[in-house]
């Protein structure tokens, strides 16, 4: 059965170090299971226009928000040991390490794939596989830019992949489509 997480991060700046909200949605024995979201409040609590205008969370949203630091041993329980999966991957992972590093908090025990590289491989003929697009194509509801939302259109990509290639566990998916499972905090890939 299909067991992973979905990860997504909105920033407030076009600085990675500067995560504004976070949610993970857990997708066990192949159906949606738990869900976490917080907002996090960015370093000096500063924001970019152009951010805020693409997600709407604004520095009054974040005043009182926790910042990384506090929030990360809740956040840690919900990638550790697991695959976790994000659409775009390399700016999801890029935000986790610098928030990571700027907080000085070591790197955690989990494997990533991206799928965009599973929407990709699996409906080739989609006009771009963009998170929308592809939530589109699936006929999923939801707010773009959202993290919580994310991250739900984000673990249902590789559930309707493993239906439609008739594979019931993320491994056996990524595997035979050939898509790279990394370590987290390691660059170069590994295929599983």
């Amino acid at each position: 059965m299909m067991n992973f997480a979905a990860i997504d991060f909105e920033t407030a700046t076009a600085s990675r170090d500067s995560a504004c909200s976070v949610a993970v949605v857990e997708v066990k024995d192949g159906k949606l299971y738990d869900s976490y979201y917080t907002l996090i409040q960015p370093p000096a609590n500063r924001y970019n226009y152009f951010n805020t205008r693409i997600h709407g969370i604004t520095r009054e949203d974040t005043a009182d928000a926790p910042v990384f630091a506090q929030i990360w041993p809740e956040l840690l329980t919900h990638l550790e040991g697991r695959i976790v999966v994000a659409h775009n991957a390399r700016f999801d992972m890029g935000v986790l390490g610098a928030c990571l590093a700027k907080s000085g908090l070591p790197n955690p025990d989990f494997a990533y794939c991206d799928t965009v590289a599973i929407a990709r491989k699996v409906w080739p003929d989609l006009e771009n596989h963009k998170l929308n697009t592809v939530g589109d194509f699936l006929q999923i509801a939801f707010n773009h830019h959202n993290a919580l939302d994310d991250a739900r259109t984000c673990a249902c990509i590789p559930m309707a992949a493993g239906k439609e290639m008739s594979t019931d566990s993320l491994e056996a998916l990524v595997q035979e489509l050939g898509v790279a499972v990394q370590q987290f905090g390691i660059r170069k890939g590994y295929k599983r």
